[in-house]
């Protein structure tokens, strides 16, 4: 039997849109859409450099979302680096986009998560059904315009 650290593998969540890519990008990275299916971010530039946050409450629980631009390849790739207010640990969210002729496939990768505390609220299953839910639904949704 081996042992295997499940949180040292990265969250991973593939999905195709029914929308050209130019209009996903603009989803990922303009702060009038973000706000409309992600996070009420106060401000968001796709920039190197770039510092942004957000709060969501959880059980109970507020969390401060600190996160920083670390890759920008406009309509390709959008990297930022994402951690918590008051806890220790450092992520990386990665979308990715790659036509798909008139649809676009978006692959978003989360790793880092075992560097987070060992705590119920940073369970590797609740990044993989929060990503599911925010990119397979409220993503979908918004660049499909169903939202």
């Amino acid at each position: 039997m081996t042992t295997k650290n499940h949180l040292a593998e990265a969250v991973v969540i593939e999905r195709t849109f029914n929308a050209p890519i130019a209009r996903v990008w603009k989803a990922l990275t303009d702060v009038e859409d973000m706000r409309r299916w992600y996070f009420d971010l106060k401000e968001f530039k796709p920039e190197v450099g770039f510092e942004f946050e957000f709060t969501v409450e959880h059980e109970g629980f507020k969390y401060s979302h600190l996160c920083r631009i670390a890759e920008v390849v406009p309509q390709k790739k959008l990297a930022y680096t994402w951690r918590y207010k008051g806890y220790e640990g450092d992520s990386l969210v990665t979308f990715e986009l790659l036509a798909d002729g008139d649809k676009t496939r978006l692959k978003l990768t989360h790793v880092g998560l075992e560097t987070f505390p060992k705590l119920p609220a940073f369970a590797r299953k609740k990044f993989e059904g929060g990503w599911t839910e925010i990119i397979g639904s409220e993503l979908k949704q918004f660049v499909e315009g169903k939202a």
